[in-house]
């Protein structure tokens, strides 16, 4: 069965939760109204993400039974809809988590608390410390990451593993420099990742400038061959990408009469990438 994924590249503002969540509703409804089924928003997009401190993260938190959350499940429901996006979570512990949601129209199905924190996070977030999810939805099995985890080969791959035909991650890359004519090295690993995994990836970045960051706006979805089949235009800011995945395509992990590339693992060898 052939899907329509949405990315949503947004540009959350700092300091307006209510403005925030209005602009994540209109790009939700807009995928839709452009046939998407599977929508992904950005990380952090119902506050923003260069805090000043924690006291400034903790103002913008919410429960994960929040407006916020409540808002966009509540899309997803009435719009027959699977929505990820990311939220600075308030856990049952008063513990700030930078997580992520995927919700269907049967509700929330899934909350993930980001593992590898990037940078200043460590500062102001608790690290997860659960796999990411991988969730049966009637589009298709559906994987969740955030951000700096799709530097971690490790992390996709137990998300293959665990059957994700599909990978959604909301993602905020601070642009970095790189050499004239060159394709910003986030996006590279993620193709490399669809490729050697076999899967689809769907990349929500966000875009503008935020106290002084600038952002790669590299959104884009990619194939189980590595290629994009949709990516963004930096220079056009906020902007919704489409693309029809066939995710059943996924399941076949054969690249030669002879090769598949989770068959042909051998982990007894592979001690040392674990830590063993």
């Amino acid at each position: 069965m052939t899907v329509r994924v949405a990315v949503c590249q947004l540009a959350p503002v700092l300091g307006d939760p209510g403005g925030n969540l209005d602009r994540a509703l209109r790009a939700v409804a807009a995928a839709a109204d452009r046939g998407a089924r599977i929508v992904v928003l950005p990380e952090l997009v119902t506050s923003g993400y260069v805090f000043a401190d924690e006291a400034e993260a903790r103002r913008a938190a919410q429960p994960a039974d929040g407006p916020a959350v409540t808002a966009l499940a509540r899309a997803a429901r009435d719009r027959g809809l699977v929505v990820c996006f990311g939220f600075p979570e308030l856990d049952e512990e008063g513990r700030l988590r930078n997580s992520a949601v995927l919700a269907d129209p049967g509700g929330v199905r899934a909350i993930y608390r980001k593992v590898h924190l990037w940078d200043r996070e460590k500062e102001i977030f608790l690290a997860g410390d659960e796999p990411p999810p991988v969730v049966e939805t009637e589009l298709g099995r559906i994987g969740l990451v955030i951000c700096y985890d799709l530097e971690f080969p490790e992390w996709l791959r137990v998300a293959a593993l665990r059957g994700a035909q599909l990978v959604c991650a909301p993602v905020n890359w601070p642009a970095e420099p790189r050499p004239p004519g060159e394709r910003p090295i986030e996006m590279v690993r993620v193709q490399a990742s669809a490729s050697v995994n076999r899967m689809f990836l769907a990349i929500a970045d966000r875009t503008g400038t935020e106290r002084g960051v600038e952002w790669v706006s590299g959104s884009l979805i990619v194939g189980p061959h590595g290629f994009p089949l949709a990516m963004a235009d930096p220079a056009k800011g906020e902007q919704i990408l489409v693309a029809d995945c066939d995710l059943a395509t996924a399941d076949d992990k054969r690249i030669s009469p002879r090769n598949d590339v989770l068959a042909d693992r051998r982990p007894r060898l592979y001690g040392e990438v674990a830590g063993a």
